[in-house]
């Protein structure tokens, strides 16, 4: 187990925020939530899969929902509700433990980004417990059932919630993570586009064999690591995360126009049109999302699909874009990493796929369509 220090954690964030496929929430408002804190003189300690006792139990403290700006006239539905002073995650992960009558002895970064990354983080520095170093998607993902839990059979209940104004609930008995997500959404859609959510109450033996992905937050802060010491050194921040995460700079170009998006049933949908510089002068690409980045089209043709990771970095700072945040002449960078091993098996097939999202298309190992540039 290891303690650590602030940098280690900003370290963290900005790799899971590189690797967050332009979702995963607000980056700012994670780091603000770590920060308070590491203020407040409570301590992060990061723990390897193997220290984890085969009973004790860790969960996944996290944020449901849309991260589409919340129009003012919705806003204002809330303003005569109080405010909790705790993190919401904090909160649900509380639930969750009363309703199980046993304490958490860890907990599990549900997915990569900017906020659910530190969701796990600030939560278990306010229980006086360690985040796992593992993760349970390797990416962002916009649906509860995209989690390496599901592809290992995990049940994702009960799941315990909690709002920003202090309500909290536990969802126990669901059919399936597909059910799960309908309840969730809808009470994430309730709140403002917004829910805390601690689930997969899972016994460290099933965590041991497979049901996260085993080191990915020290992949994370590889890639963070290597990009703030090449903005040090005055190197390109870009070829640094290529190089510490093993991607491919697939695309280079200008955000053509603001992006075009909806809120849609609790999802954020839309797309980013990029118009290329450089070596891609002439071509054009186009980036479709939910929440995250799903699938993309280089002048028409297909390129990059999930499972594998699509993220958009400022050219020069290697700044993430999160979505919907891309605006007109941005200068940008596509780069593409390849999935996680769990999600390259039959199973992992079955479930994040084009076909999910309405796309007939085959997915294609990024390594084997961009290996050699």
């Amino acid at each position: 187990m290891r303690e650590l220090d602030l940098r280690a954690i900003e370290d963290i964030l900005e790799g899971a925020t590189t690797l967050g496929t332009g979702g995963g929430g607000d980056p700012a408002r994670g780091l603000a939530m770590v920060r308070s804190q590491w203020e407040a003189g409570r301590r992060f300690f990061l723990m390897d899969l193997d220290e984890l006792g085969d009973s004790d139990l860790a969960c996944s403290p996290y944020f449901t929902g849309s991260t589409a700006p919340v129009p003012p006239e919705r806003e204002a539905r809330f303003v005569s509700l109080p405010r909790v002073s705790e993190p919401e995650p904090y909160l649900a992960m509380r639930a969750l433990e009363d309703a199980l009558g046993q304490a958490m002895s860890a907990t599990v970064s549900i997915e990569y980004g900017g906020m659910n990354t530190a969701a796990a983080l600030a939560v278990a520095a306010r229980a006086g417990i360690p985040v796992l170093d593992a993760d349970a998607a390797g990416r962002a993902v916009p649906d509860l059932q995209f989690s390496t839990y599901y592809v290992y059979g995990q049940r994702i209940d009960p799941i315990g919630l909690a709002t920003r104004f202090g309500e909290t609930m536990v969802l126990a008995g669901v059919a399936d993570d597909f059910r799960a997500e309908d309840i969730v959404r809808a009470v994430a859609v309730a709140s403002g586009g917004m829910v805390a959510t601690a689930d997969h109450p899972t016994r460290g033996r099933d965590l041991k064999n497979g049901a996260v992905i085993k080191g990915a937050l020290s992949y994370a802060e590889k890639v963070g690591r290597a990009k703030r010491e090449a903005i040090a050194a005055g190197q390109d921040p870009i070829a640094a995360t290529l190089t510490a995460g093993g991607g491919y700079l697939v695309f280079e170009g200008v955000v053509a126009q603001d992006p075009s998006w909806e809120d849609r049933g609790g999802f954020l949908f839309g797309e980013m049109n990029i118009t290329g510089t450089g070596e891609f002068r002439g071509s054009n690409y186009l980036i479709w999302y939910k929440n995250e980045n799903i699938i993309s089209w280089r002048d028409g043709v297909v390129d990059v699909t999930v499972p594998d990771l699509i993220c958009v970095l400022e050219k020069g700072t290697g700044r993430p874009i999160n979505n919907p945040r891309a605006r007109k002449g941005m200068e940008v960078d596509v780069l593409a990493f390849p999935a996680p091993r769990e999600w390259r098996t039959p199973r992992g097939l079955e479930i994040l796929v084009p076909r999910f999202f309405g796309f007939d298309y085959d997915w294609q190992p990024v390594e084997e369509k961009f290996q050699g540039r």
